[in-house]
């Protein structure tokens, strides 16, 4: 496979994947906002420092609310991890590889484009929130479905599936931060009694609320949560079944020794996490966020070193991979 087009297809599963973890990430405050009394008042902005765009938001916008942060992430054509731009990404790398991937998966993508493009256009407002968002994931989740179901057992889907992996692992972590941000009230007698529904909330933005009550058979504790999400090897969003299946991917491609060493260097961090002073203390949380997300980057050089090392142009801005 020429090297071009094994980076397109492994650039448009992370941009699908990007889109549909990015609706996650605000549906975070969308699930607590339906457990929380209406009393609570939620923070959106600590979302865009999440992301590592709070300076551009800043620029582009004058207001701090909820619809700005909306418009600003799902709408936003100037910034580049928006929704409609990673949709607009994923479509033009697919344009360019259309001989290799199947029709009905064009279609798909086209399709979904369209559609968030018109919705964009019209305004995502806080009443139009959930139904966008439920729109995108449901819609790249079909996507997904289409690759497994209609593309054989080639490089072309091997490098989808290391691009939907390392992306998604990516994405769970950012979800996973926001545990870290001051999206609820920060006197004691406020942040107690809903540390333990914020966890859900992170649970249930990822799917993951049933096959965590399966699986660890507990009730929902911080501690707990993160070790499910960090370290789980059953769970399709866990991390690190991310990682072993971006492993196992790999495997099947030559050279392939300095990604693998990378991929082994993360799962050695993850393993050695102190799980619950992380859960205890949002700072620590968050730095070790930052530690695992500089381990991707490094992972994704690797392997762009090894396999797209000939590549100088990009048509779809596929040099922006979303770092904290």
């Amino acid at each position: 496979m020429l090297s071009r087009v094994a980076e397109n297809i492994y650039w448009l599963a992370r941009y699908i994947e990007r889109a549909e973890g990015t609706a996650r990430l605000l549906s975070v405050n969308s699930n607590l906002l339906l457990d929380l009394p209406r009393s609570t008042k939620l923070g959106w902005t600590e979302i865009i420092a999440i992301t590592g765009n709070a300076d551009l938001f800043d620029e582009l916008y004058s207001n701090h609310d909820e619809s700005s942060v909306l418009s600003f992430i799902c709408g936003d054509q100037r910034y580049p991890g928006s929704i409609i731009r990673s949709l607009a990404a994923a479509r033009e790398n697919l344009r360019t590889t259309r001989d290799v991937i199947p029709r009905e998966i064009w279609e798909e993508i086209n399709q979904l484009y369209l559609s968030v493009r018109d919705q964009v256009e019209s305004g995502i407002t806080p009443r139009k929130r959930d139904a966008f968002l439920t729109r995108v994931i449901r819609s790249c989740q079909t996507v997904n479905g289409l690759i497994e179901g209609t593309l054989s057992y080639t490089q072309a889907r091997t490098f989808l599936m290391l691009g939907r992996q390392l992306e998604r692992a990516d994405m769970i972590t950012r979800i996973i931060d926001v545990r870290s941000g001051n999206l609820l009230p920060r006197s004691p007698g406020e942040l107690t009694p809903f540390e333990n529904i914020q966890w859900m909330s992170v649970l249930k933005s990822l799917s993951g609320y049933q096959m965590y009550r399966q699986h660890v058979r507990l009730r929902i504790r911080g501690p707990d949560v993160l070790s499910f999400l960090l370290q789980d090897r059953q769970f399709p969003r866990a991390v690190g079944t991310c990682l072993e299946r971006f492993a196992n991917a790999l495997l099947t491609l030559p050279r392939h020794d300095r990604v693998l060493n990378e991929v082994e260097t993360c799962r050695q961090h993850l393993a050695a996490a102190d799980i619950p002073l992380l859960a205890s203390e949002p700072e620590r949380l968050h730095a070790f966020v930052d530690d695992i997300q500089l381990d991707f980057i490094e992972l994704h050089d690797a392997l762009a070193a090894t396999y797209f090392a000939s590549v100088h142009e990009s048509p779809a801005d596929n040099s922006q991979s979303q770092t904290a």
